[in-house]
């Protein structure tokens, strides 16, 4: 009986076997693994056929997979070469086996083999692992071998480099180097294994001695690898410097321009140096201290350099730095406005007057017929109410527009009504209801921006189901929605089985898909390997209603559409829906280019990712219907997409091919004007002196807003859509507009403009107020509002008895030479969560006015000089703190029966509150004011 046993058996351990079992295993495992991926990738073929992008799959999955390939591959070979070559130069001091107990028995394992089996594996999975992971990086990769590397255009100001570089050569340089590193390290770390086993097998050998030194080869070579990739890295650092952000300014500084950089050339210069040194130590007789050696240079020239830059700094820079960094904040401020398209940005004077006069409201008609007094949170609520009809209908957002109304371009908000399937009753939420019958909204709604009816609810141009309109050019033809915002589920059309299409009456509307849109489902195996990826193999095979020519509809939400087409497009989360000339529903959403890597230029947070570089460079359409998917390119300019358009050429269309009749819907994106108005509030700053001592530092208004707990809290001013004439020009545009304050200040310093209409798209302008003139900013006409005695008083009055008042989002709107502001206030019924509209305050500088409507609260800004008025102005705030001049005398009235009637009427006016007909109650109160004004008339 042995002592022990050696595994495997040597009579076993035959090559042939063991690679028919790892063959025999690699096979098992892609079946396993790779069956779903192969799935998934046959489905997602047919997707994109179906919308005409085959070859952007095909190139997007070429593109994928020679990365994985070159990357997995490289990685395998290196690690597992490095491993072969240590191994044989560490063979002679390698234990012959080491002796392991199993079931009390021990068990002989041989060391090489078992080396060699955990390498294999250990590089296989480290391989797949990084090639993975590069399949992530594949935009940089794939923009870096497409993109023209030119010369000419922008030129960073210190090395001279163009655009290009920084854009699409150096974060590919950048990623390559970092994967070399960590090869690197890890080729290290094997080296170092190695000596210690071989150490460890030495000392149990008796055979280290002063004479006997440890085997430093294998480590001396991959510790000067690694020494090469940090001088690499070192030199790529050089360029990272432009993108550094400090705290006064971006990018190289004094000390980096004079100093650091220069610095960086002599500390990679020494790397190599060490990287030779360690290969010179490697073919001589190698010793430990010369790998010492090798880092020396290096770590002392580091230290070095960073005491010289820490003594420029101190001594030279900080004591006359606007004197020294002058130029790099030049560069800074140059380069940041182009990054982000301020470069684009004009600037004009706005006087900021506070007569009537300078309203010039007769002149500026357009701006106050198309003031927005729905605010659209109150709007949803109230659609929500009016126009669901069913409750699994929803609203999930409210947008604005412009139209051609009767021959005039009105402002007006818009609605889509979707259909929501979580809201289905849970007896009706089975796979045929879900997936078959069920599948699609229905609809749109349509009402201007400040229509009310007497009861203050919306003036709808566009309503009910089937869909409405009051407005002869504006119909809808195609009402169905099978792609929005809430279509988060797959479905299957032209089925036998009839889709619910709209209810009416005591039944309900059915219809059948009549487009081209979705996947053919064909015969009985794409049927199964459909099934198999959307997880319906126990339904959709067997399903008596779906045939042949079946359709499957699949990532009908429109976020996750374009993002499944485009992925290296940002996209801004508000898409908005249109109507077209030809009455069919569309979806636009505006895609945009960013990069962290422009040089000298800030970086502000976008989301959850740092940005140094943004443009609205596409446009996207997709039809609600059939879900075709458009990408139309706005931004020629746009180095970016450029470089995009040549690797997917089918991919993009040019502006120019938009239909026109949506083409005039195009607008100015929010989430860009967001972020050029939070970089525009530093960056309006050129003169380097201003810009260093921060003498003009602007931030977006703030505004008083509702918590999603109902209470009030100060937040930041969103974008506001208006159609106004802007000072200046002739005639009326649709303009997105954001005002500025001065930091920490309340007060209004400026505004600014996005233009969307004809030549002007994509322009943008800014008004300054005269820095000598204090303007009014949101807070504070707030605090105006709950200082006014008598309006204070009327919203105390609504708070109770079963309502609570809602105040919309306070507006800054320019008109003539003065601003405008307005605020809707709303009155909701506890038990009715439809808000409706009682009072619209109107306040220019110096001046605030309110009434129950529109039309009042104008006439009493404008003492009755715009249009007639619907109901009794209330005085204005002015009017009001001036002395009451000689009346003439009224007739005698009855105290006693004012008194009554004015005390009939309070308790009217609290009954109806109460039962939440607001629309009587409004009428009852005007009765009180009334009332109450006899009675002040007969007490004087």
């Amino acid at each position: 009986m042995p002592e022990s046993i050696d595994w495997p058996p040597p009579h076993q351990a035959r090559p042939r076997r063991r690679r028919r079992f790892l063959l025999i295993l690699a096979v098992l495992a892609a079946i396993v693994f790779g069956g779903r991926t192969a799935l998934s990738y046959y489905v997602d073929v047919l997707w994109f056929r179906s919308l005409g992008y085959g070859d952007v799959f095909w190139k997007t999955l070429a593109l994928q997979w020679g990365i994985f390939t070159a990357f997995a591959g490289a990685t395998f070979l290196i690690l597992y070469g490095s491993f072969l070559a240590l191994k044989r130069a560490h063979l002679p001091d390698l234990p012959n086996g080491h002796t392991i107990l199993i079931a009390g028995r021990p068990v002989k394992l041989p060391v090489e083999p078992v080396l060699r089996l955990i390498a294999l594996g250990v590089s296989l999975a480290i391989a797949a692992a990084t090639g993975a992971a590069m399949i992530g990086e594949w935009p940089t990769l794939a923009l870096f071998w497409y993109a023209p590397h030119t010369t000419g255009g922008v030129l960073d100001p210190i090395f001279g480099k163009p655009l290009n570089f920084f854009l699409f050569a150096l974060p590919a340089w950048q990623l390559i180097s970092g994967w070399l590193l960590t090869l690197a390290v890890i080729t290290c770390a094997l080296a170092v294994f190695f000596i210690l086993i071989t150490g460890g097998a030495r000392v149990l050998a008796g055979r280290l001695s002063r004479h006997v030194t440890l085997p430093w080869r294998g480590l001396s070579i991959t510790f000067g690898f690694l020494l090469l990739i940090l001088a690499l890295r070192v030199y790529i650092g050089r360029f990272e410097r432009l993108l550094d952000d400090h705290t006064i300014f971006g990018g190289v500084t004094y000390t980096d321009a004079h100093l650091t950089l220069a610095g960086m050339l002599v500390v990679c210069a020494a790397l190599v140096l060490g990287m030779v040194i360690a290969v010179v130590n490697a073919v001589r007789v190698p010793r430990g201290r010369w790998l010492v050696a090798a880092i020396l240079p290096a770590a002392v020239c580091y230290v070095a350099v960073q005491a010289v830059a820490w003594y420029v700094s101190s001594f030279i820079v900080k004591p006359n730095e606007l004197v020294r960094e002058k130029p790099y904040i030049v560069y800074n401020t140059d380069l940041t406005r182009q990054a982000y398209g301020l470069d684009r940005v004009s600037q004009r004077e706005f006087p900021a007057e506070t007569t009537v006069e300078a309203a010039d409201p007769q002149n500026n008609q357009a701006t106050l017929q198309n003031i927005r007094l729905w605010d659209w949170r109150a709007l949803q609520d109230t659609l929500r109410q009016i126009q669901e009809i069913r409750t699994y209908y929803d609203f999930p957002d409210i947008d604005i527009d412009r139209y051609d109304i009767d021959g005039t371009t009105r402002e007006v908000m818009l609605a889509a009504r979707e259909l929501n399937v979580d809201k289905l009753p849970e007896s009706s939420r089975n796979w045929i209801n879900e997936k078959l019958i069920y599948t699609h909204g229905y609809g749109i709604t349509m009402n201007p921006v400040n229509g009310f009816t007497p009861e203050g609810l919306p003036t709808l141009i566009l309503s009910n189901m089937p869909v409405q309109s009051t407005v002869r050019s504006l119909t809808v033809a195609r009402p169905e929605i099978y792609f929005g915002e809430l279509t988060n589920t797959d479905v299957y059309v032209k089925t036998r089985q009839k889709e619910f299409n709209y209810p009416q009456g005591q039944s309900n509307s059915l219809t059948s898909y009549e487009g081209d849109g979705g996947i053919v489902l064909g015969g009985f195996l794409r049927r199964i390997i459909l099934a198999l990826d959307s997880g319906d193999l126990a339904k959709l095979p067997f399903s008596d209603d779906v045939n042949k020519n079946s359709r499957l509809l699949m990532r009908r939400n429109i976020r996750d559409r374009v993002s499944a087409l485009a992925p290296f497009l940002t996209y801004d989360p508000d898409a908005y829906i249109v109507l077209g000339d030809d009455g069919r529903l569309s979806w636009i959403m505006d895609a945009f280019t960013v990069s962290d890597s422009y040089p000298y230029s800030t970086h502000y947070r976008l989301d959850n990712n740092l940005i140094n570089y943004m443009r609205n460079s596409v446009k996207v359409v997709i039809d609600a219907y059939d879900g075709t998917t458009t990408f139309y390119v706005f931004d020629t300019e746009d180095p970016i997409i450029a470089a995009y358009r040549r690797i997917f050429p089918g991919l993009f269309k040019d502006a120019a091919m938009m239909p026109p009749g949506l083409r005039k819907h195009v607008r100015y994106p929010e989430l860009l004007l967001n972020l050029q108005a939070e970089v525009y509030g530093l960056y309006h700053m050129t003169d380097p002196e201003a810009f260093y001592n921060r003498e003009d530092l602007w931030t977006v208004a703030t505004e008083v807003g509702l918590s999603e707990g109902g209470e009030q809290k100060t937040q930041t001013m969103q974008p506001n859509f208006v159609l106004m004439k802007l000072p200046g020009e002739t005639g009326e545009e649709f303009v997105e507009i954001l005002p500025f304050t001065p930091a920490n200040r309340n007060n209004l310093i400026g505004w600014i403009a996005g233009r969307s209409d004809g030549a002007q798209y994509g322009t943008s302008v800014v008004y300054n107020f005269p820095k000598t003139k204090l303007v009014d900013g949101p807070l504070q006409i707030e605090a105006r509002i709950d200082q006014n005695a008598q309006l204070s008083g009327q919203l105390t009055l609504w708070n109770q008895q079963g309502s609570h008042v809602r105040r919309g989002a306070l507006l800054v709107i320019p008109s003539g030479r003065a601003l405008l502001y307005a605020e809707p206030i709303y009155l909701q019924a506890e038990r009715s969560p439809m808000p409706e509209l009682r009072l619209v305050v109107l306040a220019l500088q110096d001046r605030l006015a309110y009434g129950p409507t529109f039309e009042s609260a104008m006439a009493s800004l404008f003492g009755g000089a715009v249009s007639s008025t619907s109901a009794a102005a209330v005085p204005a705030e002015s009017e009001r703190r001036a002395p009451a001049s000689a009346a003439s005398p009224r007739p005698a009235a009855d105290l006693n029966a004012l008194i009554a009637e004015a005390a009939r009427d309070l308790a009217d006016y609290q009954r109806l509150t109460a039962e939440g007909k607001l629309g009587e109650a409004g009428q009852k109160l005007e009765e009180l004011k009334r009332a109450l004004d006899k009675l002040n008339t007969r007490q004087r």
